[in-house]
């Protein structure tokens, strides 16, 4: 038997009144995930547990089997994983975005235009952080860089606890009311504040602006949190597996629970991916020894985020044909396959954050084929079925017949 997880990354969604008062997923042309759902079991899982935020951290925690009351502690040291930085128990990570901010006047005062400067590239961002690192650098502190806007700050025997405010939840919010608060913000809010003095004027930050694209001119830090300890997949389920993604943060849950991580030439955590080369890359390791691949795909996610309404359609649409289909051609030479399809939380597009409600999602087994009931997968039909998995980690259990 073989297992895919397609993991639509913020897939689920509100109506949408410019989509005829319809979801991105009702929306969408899927033709080869909604036969999955006619023939597969199809129902809502809470994937986020109550009182932890709606984050990609908890919710794929969730997903992949883990629950986050017990190993969630934080989204930085995961990504500090993947990301092959090495964390003592006494380090706290935290990750470090370059982001866009809007100043007229005081640092303060400022609005965050984009938490991902325009989705610079990893070779800028590389320069950036390593300018961060050489001006704000200590013997506690360090810069690491990671890949696009994503980066990580490790504090060496770190201490206390701050509210940190994750950027992508106040997009054209002026910041004042999100800066850091709790033990030692003094020192977070400082270092962002001379990051803007370093950054705002760099030569490849001038050299952005000419080419009419935002300019990465402040470092914004949130997501901390210590060194995991979550139990090995093929430990907890007898099978060895493999994550494919571009997002560091789930390259890092992978790791950590000790499946392979697979890169792909031209992923990169947007809508501009290379779809079908993930799904290439599944069924290869699914032909050279793997029982389990989870692919991850962000696009979605991110067009939530930014309020690119079209595009949240596309990439779904993409992630249908590119992604599904290109797996069902590969899996038709296995004697029995399942998959399971589903995002990790919602990101409404009128909200441009991720939410806690549950979310869809299809198990389908290639030997188990029945009529579920329904003739497409969104948010309504999945409610509809009346099947609802209250704790999301359970799904996985249930997935791979544990």
């Amino acid at each position: 038997m073989k297992f895919v997880v397609v993991l639509g990354d913020g897939m689920a969604d509100y109506r949408v009144a410019q989509l005829g008062n319809r979801t991105p997923l009702q929306c969408a042309k899927k033709p080869n995930i909604d036969r999955l759902a006619e023939y597969g079991e199809i129902g809502m899982v809470k994937t986020i547990p109550d009182g932890i935020p709606p984050g990609s951290d908890a919710a794929n925690l969730s997903v992949m089997g883990y629950d986050p009351r017990k190993y969630y502690t934080g989204r930085s040291p995961l990504e500090a994983v993947s990301m092959g930085v090495e964390l003592s128990d006494t380090d706290l990570a935290f990750r470090c975005n370059l982001v866009t901010l809007a100043i007229d006047g005081s640092y303060e005062s400022s609005v965050m235009l984009d938490y991902s400067s325009d989705e610079i590239t990893t070779a800028e961002a590389a320069e950036l952080i390593g300018e961060i690192n050489r001006h704000l650098a200590n013997d506690e502190i360090t810069f690491f860089p990671g890949i696009s806007y994503r980066h990580c700050m490790v504090w060496k025997t770190g201490s206390g606890s701050r509210s940190l405010t994750p950027p992508h939840d106040i997009l054209e919010k002026n910041i004042a009311a999100y800066l850091p608060v709790g033990d030692c913000s003094e020192m977070f809010l400082a270092m962002q504040e001379k990051s803007y003095e370093i950054l705002r004027d760099h030569p490849i930050n001038r050299a952005r602006i000419a080419r009419k694209l935002r300019p990465a001119n402040s470092i914004w830090l949130w997501g901390e949190g210590r060194k995991p300890a979550i139990p090995k997949f093929i430990d907890k389920y007898g099978i060895k597996g493999s994550v494919v993604s571009a997002v560091d943060l789930i390259k890092g849950i992978g790791i950590c629970a000790g499946l392979d991580s697979i890169d792909v030439e031209g992923t990169t955590g947007n809508i501009h991916t290379n779809f079908k080369g993930k799904a290439e890359a599944a069924l290869k390791e699914l032909r050279t020894g793997k029982d389990f691949v989870y692919v991850h795909i962000e696009a979605p996610d991110e067009c939530g985020h930014r309020f690119e309404i079209e595009n949240k359609v596309k990439s779904i649409e993409y992630i249908d044909k590119l992604v599904v289909g290109t797996l069902l051609e590969g899996l038709a030479s296995f004697e029995d396959y399942s998959i399971l399809v589903l995002p990790d939380h919602p990101t409404p597009l009128a909200l441009r954050t991720h939410t806690s409600e549950p979310v869809p999602y299809i198990l389908y087994r290639k030997s188990c084929e029945k009529p579920s009931g329904v003739n497409g997968y969104d948010e309504f039909q999945a409610q509809r079925t009346g099947i609802y998995v209250g704790d999301g980690y359970t799904l996985m259990d249930k997935f791979l017949g544990k």
